[in-house]
């Protein structure tokens, strides 16, 4: 009996001075964690104040912990209210994040904070980002601190001596994750851009494809030549331009500009080769898959069949290569039939399609020079707001908003980004700096489709007014 109360004595002096050094404990925790990311602040700000790449970046522990983890996003897409939940395992438990708001200055330092609710012990707690440039060097130091108040919770007061466990490694994960992320985004300043977000309408188009050395003149020519070709097709078929000149960007190469060159047409039926085809009921566009293994099998095809002629030829005492036969697979597609992206073949180099409705981000720039950088500047924009762009299905292009008479530098341009999965709108459009999209002047696009090509004398002066100081100052940018 006299150990059984000494044991409980015991227990009842532990636990006093459990008490004690629990009351002693400080009530408020908090760790951070820093990195340096040689990207633009912008960016990294702009990541962090939405959660549309949450599993990507700074969320992607939870998904590393838990494969299985489902996100829901609510509220805003950006900004104060945006909302993101997980339920996951018994590991990461469930949870949620409420962006409470930031505070930007790109040339000092900008700060986002997050209110989370989880299973950690404690009350009150938040993370918070604080994105500083280094004036030294092409860096920015992101910190990421966690802090949580425990108040008379003597349990969550010693649960602080592990707050360096769970917290910090989703700290830790998540800032390389998000370094990792921004790599894969074009480091561009996109500042003045101020894009927004539209629909657009299916739209018939007749389309030349062609390619260019990467220079302003060599590409004017290139679209002069396909233009000569549309205008001429627009002519035999009895159609009209409907619609501003539209450059789709195909492949943008070290030093070739591979595009399409498109005028939108006042009609959807075409009369083409004695036979009335609706653009509206062509086939989709094969898919990536679907062009591989076509590539594929017509690769075995002309396998076969060259070793088919080699050994005919050679029965015949005849070279393999002599014949010219010109049937239909020399002379290409006949008119009326589709070609492999299933367009319809209008002539030689001229196709009939139309251009799919759908989202696209869209901003303004002036400037012919300046079109390259403000497509890469909308899939930046894109990437750090969780929109998201396929190029290769759905490429970018750009339209002439602006008579053709004016000088090149003074040329406006609207260049659009099929994006999908995106809010109604941009932040800089709820903020009121995007410029509103406003229907074109027919006036623009009947002028550009029906002038005629330059003369040789036109684009000469054109050529000599790019070389003085002033032309090359303003493409510098």
């Amino acid at each position: 009996m006299t150990r059984v109360l000494e044991f409980v004595v015991a227990l009842i002096i532990v636990f006093i001075l459990a008490v004690i050094v629990g009351v002693c404990l400080p009530s408020h925790a908090h760790i951070e964690r820093s990195i340096e990311i040689s990207h633009n602040p912008e960016h990294i700000y702009d990541v962090l104040m939405n959660f549309r790449r949450f599993g990507d970046s700074t969320g992607a522990w939870l998904k590393a912990e838990d494969p299985g983890v489902q996100f829901t996003s609510s509220g805003p897409a950006y900004g104060p209210g945006a909302t993101l939940s997980w339920k996951g395992n018994k590991t990461i438990g469930d949870g949620t994040v409420v962006n409470k708001g930031g505070q930007i200055n790109i040339s000092n330092h900008s700060t986002v904070t997050w209110a989370l609710t989880n299973d950690w012990h404690g009350r009150n707690k938040t993370f918070t980002f604080d994105v500083q440039p280094r004036q030294d060097q092409r860096v920015t130091k992101v910190t990421w601190s966690y802090d949580v108040d425990y108040g008379w919770n003597l349990i969550g007061r010693y649960s602080a001596l592990w707050i360096h466990g769970d917290p910090s490694a989703l700290i830790e994960y998540g800032l390389g994750s998000l370094q990792n992320m921004l790599a894969g985004i074009a480091n561009v300043d996109y500042s003045k851009v101020h894009p927004g977000l539209y629909r657009s309408d299916a739209t018939p188009v007749l389309v030349v494809s062609t390619k260019a050395p990467r220079t302003v003149d060599d590409i004017d020519t290139a679209k002069a030549a396909a233009m000569k070709e549309i205008q001429a097709a627009m002519a035999k078929l009895g159609v009209k331009a409907a619609g501003p000149t539209t450059t789709i960007r195909t492949e943008w190469g070290d030093t070739t500009f591979i595009f399409d060159l498109a005028v939108p047409i006042n009609s959807t039926t075409l009369n083409v080769n004695g036979k009335s085809v609706d653009l509206t009921k062509l086939p989709p566009p094969p898919t990536a898959a679907q062009q591989a293994a076509a590539a594929a099998s017509a690769a075995s095809a002309a396998k076969a069949a060259s070793a088919s002629s080699a050994a005919s030829a050679g029965s015949a005492g005849q070279p393999a290569s002599g014949s010219s036969s010109g049937g239909a697979a020399s002379n290409g597609p006949a008119p009326g039939s589709l070609d492999k992206q299933n367009r319809l073949v209008v002539d030689a180099n001229v196709r009939a399609m139309m251009m799919p409705a759908g989202e696209v981000l869209v901003a303004t720039w002036t400037g012919e020079s300046g079109v390259q950088f403000m497509v890469t500047a909308l899939e930046a924009y894109a990437a750090t707001h969780g929109y998201k762009f396929d190029e290769s299905a759905a490429p970018a292009y750009n339209q002439l908003a602006s008579l053709p008479t004016v000088s090149d530098d003074d040329q406006i341009y609207r260049v659009f980004l099929p994006v999908s999965d995106a809010p109604a709108q941009t932040p800089d459009q709820k903020a009121g700096l995007t410029q509103p999209l406003t229907a074109l002047d027919p006036s623009l696009w009947a002028a550009e489709n029906t002038k005629p090509a330059e003369t040789k004398g036109k684009a000469e002066k054109k050529k000599e007014a790019r070389k003085r100081p002033e032309h090359r100052k303003r493409h510098r940018r």
